[in-house]
């Protein structure tokens, strides 16, 4: 098992930037495949961005490719998001979440993902 938190949340104008962390505790942190999750409240939890146990391969949705990065640094379990050039729809709360067994085809399916931290808030002004 896995406990994970975030961190690095906040205000920012349009155009700024952010950079999300998400500790990872317990279980070895390379057992983890990892991503990112957004929802805004009333609205459902849409997928941000993925990477893998190594951090070779990552993979964004359309709306934020070229604007956030996923990292992961093993040796500190922790995975970041790298936010640039924020829009005011960037603004939701912000959830890390880890998973074990990886099918490409469910790479973005919330109910895929085992474990949840408890999301940071990020709100972007115009």
């Amino acid at each position: 098992q896995v406990q994970l938190v975030e961190s690095g949340g906040g205000l920012v104008q349009a155009g700024g930037s952010l950079r999300l962390s998400c500790a990872a505790s317990g279980r070895t942190f390379t057992s983890y495949l990892m991503a990112w999750f957004r929802q805004v409240p009333g609205k459902e939890r849409e997928f941000v961005s993925f990477i893998n146990r190594s951090g070779s391969y990552t993979y964004y949705t359309d709306p934020v490719k070229g604007r956030f990065t996923i990292t992961r640094d093993n040796a500190k379990n922790t995975v970041y998001l790298q936010m640039n050039s924020l829009k005011p729809e960037d603004t939701a709360i912000y959830y890390c979440a880890a998973r074990t067994a990886f099918t490409m085809a469910t790479m973005a399916s919330e109910e895929k993902y085992e474990y949840w931290g408890q999301g940071t808030q990020v709100t972007v002004s115009s």
